[in-house]
Formats: C-alpha cells, sequence, structure tokens
C-alpha cells in the first residue's frame, strides 16, 4: 500500500450529510463520543479508511483473527427534518506530518463526493487554569461558530493550537468548499475521559438539534472515576513509601555518623 485508500460498502443518498469525526486523542475524547453515537444511532457501516501512514502494526481479536490499522465511516438517516450524519472514528492517526495531512485530504475528498457542506471534529484539549471553559470551538466560519457558542461551546484562547486531524479538519476543509467546525472538551488527557466526550457530545447535539440521550455514558463515566480514585490511593502509597525510604535512610546516616 503506498497510499490512503477508501473502501465504500454502501452508496446510499444522503441528506444534507453533516461528517462527525473523532480520532484517538487526549483523553479519547472524540473516538468515544463518536463510538457513542455509532450505538446509539444504530449507524450503519459505510465505508473503512486504511493508510501506510498508521502505525506498522495489526490488532488481533479475541478469535486469533488479525487486521490492519483503519478508520471507518458510517452512515445515519434522519427520519426528521434534520441532516443525515456520516461519523467517522478510527485505530489511530496519521504518525507523521505528511501523512497527517493525506489523510485528512483523503476524508474531506471522500465527504465532498457524498454532500457533505459541514464537517466537525470532536476532541479534548488539556487546559492549565481551573477556570479555563469545559468545551470549546474553533471554526473556518463565523456564522458556524456563532451557532456553537449558542450550543454551549465557549471561545478558544487566542493562538491556541489544535493539533492533528481535529485542528486539520478545520484548516484544509474551507480549500474543498466545505464549512468546519471543531468542538473540544477539557480534559487532563492522560486516560480515556468519557465525562468529557459527553460534554462535547451535549454542544454537538444541541449545534444539529439531534434527540440522544446521553444518560447511557453515565456508567462510563463511574467506571472513569473508579479508575482515578484507584490510581490517586496507588500514587499516595508510592507516596508514603519513598517518604518512609527517605527517613529510613537519613537515620542510617545518622546513626553512623
Amino acid at each position: 500500500m503506498e497510499e490512503t485508500i477508501i473502501n465504500e460498502f454502501e452508496s446510499p443518498e444522503l441528506k444534507d450529510p453533516v461528517l462527525i469525526e473523532g480520532f484517538p486523542g487526549l483523553g479519547e475524547v472524540g473516538r468515544i463520543a463518536v463510538q457513542f453515537l455509532v450505538k446509539k444511532l444504530k449507524a450503519k457501516k459505510l465505508a473503512e479508511l486504511y493508510s501506510p501512514h498508521f502505525p506498522h502494526y495489526v490488532l488481533v481479536d479475541d478469535h486469533g483473527v488479525a487486521r490492519l490499522l483503519s478508520g471507518q465511516f458510517f452512515f445515519w438517516k434522519n427520519e426528521g427534518n434534520g441532516p443525515d450524519i456520516i461519523l467517522l472514528t478510527g485505530d489511530s492517526q496519521a504518525q507523521t506530518i505528511d501523512g497527517q495531512y493525506e489523510v485528512t485530504d483523503k476524508i474531506i475528498e471522500f465527504a465532498k463526493s457524498k454532500g457533505v457542506k459541514l464537517a466537525i471534529s470532536l476532541g479534548g484539549y488539556r487546559a492549565e487554569s481551573e477556570g479555563s471553559p469545559e468545551v470549546i470551538a474553533i471554526s473556518s466560519s463565523p456564522s458556524i461558530l456563532e451557532l456553537a457558542y449558542k450550543a454551549g461551546a465557549k471561545a478558544s484562547p487566542e493562538g491556541n493550537p489544535v493539533v492533528g486531524m481535529a485542528g486539520l479538519l478545520v484548516g484544509l476543509a474551507k480549500f474543498k468548499g466545505i464549512d468546519a467546525l471543531c468542538i473540544l472538551a477539557k480534559t487532563k488527557g492522560y486516560l480515556p475521559d468519557p465525562e468529557a466526550s459527553k460534554r462535547s457530545l451535549r454542544v454537538l447535539i444541541n449545534l444539529l438539534k439531534l434527540q440522544v440521550d446521553l444518560s447511557d455514558l453515565d456508567q462510563e463515566i463511574e467506571k472513569a472515576k473508579e479508575i482515578m480514585e484507584k490510581l490517586k490511593m496507588l500514587n499516595e502509597r508510592k507516596d508514603r513509601f519513598i517518604e518512609s525510604l527517605k527517613r529510613s535512610e537519613k537515620e542510617r546516616m545518622t546513626y553512623i555518623s
């Protein structure tokens, strides 16, 4: 494989489709959010994306079957007045700068071929201060940005870099005539953060006027909190152990002197 490819499984007629992308990143915020929507909306598989820019290993399931890392497109047909949805998530982001650009460009080209005029990326951002907004938005379109603010997002700090595919989607989409929006939820980033995913989804469903119950994420949020508490206890035990070693060493040195 020399370049990124997309294999389609279906060619549905879609009504004003919106692309929603969430790949692995800080706190797995985007991927958790999109995977939740796929399950909740019972979205159907649309296509798969393969790229030589993904990490060079395969994933093996519990039956011993191996597969290449990939991106997965799904679609959901809205029975109401709102737009249809194309959902995109995957196993990994591209591992090089060139790869990030190529994969993102291929995604945008595919979205355009399906009639997408608005692309939304979901992700996490690490905030230094406690008073930072819970969810921020950036966009290539001032009018889309205003809608995101009305849906509950706040303005991003000036000069704030948005790295990876979440940011590149916004930067590159306008060259293809597609408006783009990035919704980022505050997260500590070092563990999967379903609570941050829920905050980003709340803004998204307000923006698109989707009828989606987010309460199913609460169980995952509680599990994540339990893991955090266990890690906190382990760190406290480690700190106490290190302190006891220091005291013992100090007492030993005092005795020798």
